[in-house]
């Protein structure tokens, strides 16, 4: 397994060179790390000076110094459930990110954290089969309703019928799935604007949320990912999946910084417990290190 920027930083720190390949190295480190080249070359710019200035020499000067310069580019978002009205959180995200995994977390997270057993699932994703029949097995394990119609069917008439049914049985949540194909940016535009329309129609008192799952290991792809989502229906909130599993995970900071979109939250695992809320310090820590 590649290792985390951490301890790459770590040895790049520990060894011995010029100042001006010192700073080339860190910016290859950071950029490699999926945070961008446009904010890896300001970063370093700024550390650079202020190492000059302050006569930063130890490693745990030199990581603070670089932590403190990341931290403005790192938005945090908080989803919570509103306690007065139903809240319907659509779930967006290419195939293959984790989304529907990642459904049954969020579900089994916002069980714990206000919604009870009050919680539905719309399985939207109609155009993959194996999507309607995993959120299923999940649905079934939780035991939690699932809302779904044969493959094919119209995700925005799935989505329908989960948003009218849970006000019917008083439900607090209902967190729905949807197709992530990216055969062609327009198509997918229209389908997710189309599901759009349907929830604000349907419910426009209800806490709507829109979050992004963004698989950590996919590297810019993840901000192209992004800025074709927020297209289409706008996104409140970046999940990043796979979290545990890469040695990159800096791809957040260009999402913060060039769509002004904020992470809710972490999936470090498999298991259904393997989701965290983001805190910007802890992932800065874990991202950069104490070196």
């Amino acid at each position: 397994m590649p290792k985390r920027l951490s301890a790459r930083l770590k040895e790049l720190f520990g060894r011995k060179s010029g100042e001006g390949e010192f700073f080339e190295e860190l910016e290859d480190l950071l950029i490699e790390s999926d945070i961008g080249a446009t904010v890896a070359f300001e970063v370093v710019d700024e550390l650079r000076a202020e190492a000059r200035r302050a006569k930063l020499a130890s490693r745990e000067e030199l990581a603070a110094a670089l932590r403190e310069r990341l931290r403005p580019y790192l938005r945090s978002v908080e989803l919570s459930l509103a306690g007065d009205r139903l809240n319907i959180f659509l779930v967006l995200g290419v195939n293959g990110v984790g989304k529907t995994t990642t459904i049954a977390k969020l579900a089994q997270y916002y069980r714990e954290h206000g919604a009870g057993d009050g919680v539905a699932l719309a399985a939207g994703d109609t155009f993959r089969a194996a999507a309607v029949e995993q959120l299923t097995l999940h649905g079934q394990k939780l035991g939690m309703r699932v809302v779904s119609q044969a493959s094919g069917a119209d995700p925005g008439a799935v989505i329908y019928d989960t948003i009218e049914s849970a006000k019917t049985r008083g439900e607090r949540l209902v967190l729905a799935d949807t197709a992530g194909r990216m055969h062609t940016k327009a198509n997918l535009v229209a389908e997710l604007g189309k599901v759009d329309r349907i929830v604000r129609s349907r419910s426009p008192q209800s806490n709507y949320k829109k979050l992004l799952v963004i698989d950590a290991t996919t590297g810019q792809n993840g901000l192209r990912q992004a800025e074709t989502f927020h297209e289409a229906v706008g996104v409140d909130g970046v999940l990043l999946a796979k979290y545990d599993s890469t040695a990159r995970g800096g791809i957040l900071v260009p999402i913060a910084k060039n769509l002004g979109i904020g992470c809710a939250f972490l999936g470090t695992g498999e298991k259904l417990h393997d989701l965290q809320p983001f805190d910007p310090d802890r992932y800065l820590g874990e991202l950069v290190g104490g070196v």
